[in-house]
């Protein structure tokens, strides 16, 4: 048998001061109902009460998967969910669909946006000179639009991220140094560029540049305050990386038996293992996400990817104990990510 009802909640002083806003609507997934809160309840009743029972202290009552709520008040159908909630898909624009998250409910976002590459170029794909069209997803509407696409969907982000979570997000220079100045000017406090060393970047066909083989990765807290609030798992990455500080220059060695001087290991783009349900083309290497999700959230946390692409984050986030949200605008990659999915489920959730 499955609970499900829902109601507006107005007040929520009971919850703990200022632990979501007054006057919005909310659903959501909750281990049952120790807290007097009016509740979405999902799921079998006897697992929700035995899972609720285990809760103590401030995890006692305290949502665990945000529901978009639509402009309608009703909430968001999903393309796809797992049986458990853990794992959500949305279809849509993340600029719009973000706004029917409660404010400050995701620890951690990671987001690929468009670089705006598709325009006629060239680039060089199994050897050969190739065009780069990855789709209308990825053709510039010009500086001042591309720039302002960033500054929205920034903005949309910065609204629902808690004081203590952070944003990642990952570009090449065609569209970082916007990025970075829209993350400023929203009043982000940037923490560290990351940069991504690829050992099998393909070469530069027409040899008047460096052949590009890397990609910078921002990563900010939502705001600067007196002191750094978020999730930051220093030892645990000190102790990854030989007992030393690690530093922001990332590669992985694919045979995890090689090193390269100062400590880098080359981190390949996705192996074909990684493709074998289909592929998408800025498609990022299961293994940085899994760093990110392993250096910047604790079991139980929501992670949102706004891009979802081929749902990489999601993947890395199961493994984790995270629970995901996943928000794509082109169906093919939403069904590319349901395909990912069930075929590592028994294993991640």
């Amino acid at each position: 048998m499955e609970i499900s009802y829902s109601i507006a909640l107005l007040c929520v002083e009971s919850a703990g001061k200022g632990f979501f806003p007054l006057g919005m609507r909310y659903k959501w997934d909750v281990d049952i109902a120790l807290t007097p809160l009016p509740l979405l309840l999902t799921g079998d009743p006897v697992s929700l009460i035995m899972k609720a029972s285990a809760l103590t202290g401030p995890q006692r009552g305290r949502f665990r998967l945000p529901v978009l709520i639509s402009s309608l008040g009703g909430p968001m159908q999903p393309f796809f969910q797992t049986d458990d909630g853990a794992f959500t898909l949305y279809e849509g624009d993340c600029r719009e669909l973000l706004s029917g998250l409660p404010e400050a409910s995701v620890d951690l976002i990671f987001a690929d946006p468009p670089y705006n590459l598709s325009n006629g170029g060239t680039t060089c794909y199994a050897g050969r000179r190739a065009p780069v069209d990855k789709g209308a997803w990825d053709r510039s509407a010009g500086t001042e639009a591309d720039h302002l696409f960033h500054q929205q969907w920034l903005a949309a982000c910065l609204r629902v991220l808690k004081p203590s979570g952070t944003i990642w997000v990952s570009g090449t220079h065609h569209a970082i140094f916007s990025i970075g100045y829209a993350m400023q000017t929203l009043g982000y406090h940037l923490l560290n560029v990351v940069t991504w060393t690829k050992t099998n970047a393909p070469p530069h066909l027409a040899c008047r540049m460096f052949a590009h083989s890397s990609e910078l990765l921002i990563w900010a807290a939502p705001q600067r305050g007196p002191r750094l609030l978020h999730t930051f798992h220093y030892d645990d990455m000190k102790d990854e990386n030989g007992g030393k500080q690690m530093r922001d220059i990332w590669g992985f060695n694919p045979d995890d038996d090689e090193t390269i001087p100062g400590g880098i290991w080359p981190i390949p783009t996705p192996p074909r293992r990684e493709k074998r349900h289909g592929k998408h083309p800025t498609q990022k290497p299961l293994e940085l996400l899994r760093r990110i999700v392993r250096a910047c959230t604790n079991p139980g946390d929501i992670v949102l990817d706004p891009f979802n692409g081929s749902g990489t984050t999601g993947l890395a986030a199961l493994e984790y104990g995270c629970r995901y949200i996943g928000i794509e605008r082109e169906p093919m990659y939403l069904e590319l990510s349901t395909r990912r999915v069930c075929d590592v489920l028994p294993q991640a959730v």
